[in-house]
């Protein structure tokens, strides 16, 4: 008798999922299809992804190697054009560096501003502190203070870079004392890295030495004498007692 009913279980199974199938097997079909397809189209996306990193990488290396600064910030130029987002990031930032040393400074800067406004990342900040220092000279404090102020914040890992082009805005204003101030709490910052604090020391030094004051007056140039006319014969020199 169980071998009976385990028979009409078994054709039971059968014509249940015989009706499933009837039912549902298009649905299922195409459902498999989708997802070979999805899977295909990821390793395809990968692969393609792969490759456009591989050409930023090569173009980016080979505007490295020029050595002429506008050649190069053309070559970076377009090593950013449809590069990764990451990449093109770098490289834009290397062709405003190339720009700047090619004596480009105004069109350096806007570049160094909208990258600093694009993004909010290492790229950015370093961005962002580049065009400070290439407007030290000539932009007020006023101005490089509101440049930094998004990095000019408590917790900032970039707070002692913005601090130290704030410290020389107020050197080359002539302020030395708050000049001298702010390098002395650079020079003494935990958070600070060596080099910068280096930096700093030696500005206080400077400062304290007496920098950016004037002291006396240059001596004028000796006028030398014009030759005496011909015929007219010079004394001699004193000999000397031995």
């Amino acid at each position: 008798m169980s071998d009976i009913f385990r028979e009409v279980e078994e054709d039971v199974r059968k014509e249940r999922a015989q009706q499933l199938w009837k039912r549902y097997g298009t649905y299922l079909i195409a459902l498999g299809v989708v997802a070979l397809a999805a899977v295909g189209g990821w390793q395809l996306w990968k692969r393609h992804q792969l490759q456009e990193r591989e050409k930023a990488s090569t173009a980016f290396v080979a505007a490295q190697r020029i050595s002429n600064p506008q050649a190069a910030a053309t070559a970076f130029n377009e090593a950013a054009n449809g590069a990764p987002k990451g990449y093109a990031e770098v490289a834009r930032l290397a062709q405003a560096n190339a720009m700047f040393a090619a004596g480009q400074t105004k069109e350096a800067i806007a570049v160094y501003r909208d990258i600093a406004n694009a993004d909010k990342g290492p790229v950015g900040a370093a961005a962002r502190l580049r065009a400070a220092w290439g407007l030290s000279e000539t932009a007020t404090r006023q101005d490089l203070a509101a440049l930094l102020e998004p990095i000019n914040q408590a917790g900032s890992p970039w707070r002692e870079n913005a601090l130290e082009v704030l410290a020389y805005a107020d050197y080359r204003a002539m302020d030395r004392k708050a000049a001298q101030a702010k390098f002395e709490a650079l020079a003494n910052a935990a958070e600070a890295p060596q080099a910068l604090k280096a930096r700093a020391k030696a500005m206080v030094d400077f400062l304290k030495g007496g920098g950016a004051t004037s002291y006396g007056t240059v001596p004028p140039d000796v006028v030398a004498l014009p030759p005496p006319p011909a015929g007219i014969a010079t004394a001699p020199a004193t000999p000397q007692a031995p």
